[in-house]
């Protein structure tokens, strides 16, 4: 789940086009603004947390700029520079290089898919903030439901409710940053991991 959190962050960077009602515009206005500031040339980062049903947890940190990207747990971190996605495993202590569009570098990518027709999108106001439901249509395949929690005065996510199947998970967002991300963040530091093996 951890590497996960990216593509789910992606999946919101395309708001939907067919549906044209006055929720949806203010959907996609809302959307529009807030992945400008996650990836957006100015760059950003945030604090993770996931908890799947008790089964699973992690939590860790992103930085995003444009389509360079990095993450980093207390077992894994990765780097993607926009050429290279650099992988280590601290535990194993192992490298693993893919190019920064190769699908093998994540065996979960494919499950999270995204099509912005395959969904129904509607917006509501709650006192902690701003909801953006999106319910995907009959046989789409991937994630069938997701809800964001924005905030209202600064549009910054808070949280992401996804469903995928029949489990439901919340990835809860804290210390968002907009803003002063240096492009050397996104460089994978080979020096630090002279003695890890290299994987490819």
């Amino acid at each position: 789940m951890r590497k996960l959190l990216l593509y789910i962050f992606l999946v919101f960077a395309t708001v939907v086009q067919a549906q044209d009602t006055p929720n949806a515009r203010q959907a996609r206005h809302m959307f529009d603004r807030t992945y400008q500031m996650v990836f957006g040339p100015q760059g950003s980062m945030l604090h993770y947390k996931v908890n799947i049903i008790g089964i699973y947890k992690t939590e860790g940190t992103i930085w995003t700029k444009g389509k360079k990207s990095k993450f980093e747990e207390s077992r894994y971190m990765a780097w993607n520079d926009g050429t290279t996605y650099t992988r280590v495993d601290k535990k194993k202590k192992t490298v693993s290089v893919y190019g920064a569009n190769d699908e093998n570098r994540d065996k979960y990518a494919s499950k999270f898919t995204f099509e912005p027709d395959n969904y129904t999108y509607h917006i509501e106001s709650a006192p902690e903030g701003y909801y953006i439901t999106m319910k995907a249509k009959k046989g789409v395949k991937g994630i069938k439901e997701a809800r964001a929690l924005l905030d209202k005065k600064t549009r910054y996510p808070l949280s992401v409710r996804i469903k995928l199947g029949i489990f439901h998970t919340t990835i809860k967002i804290t210390q968002f940053q907009v803003g002063d991300i240096s492009d050397d963040l996104f460089v994978f530091p080979a020096a630090q991991y002279q003695g890890y093996k290299r994987k490819k």
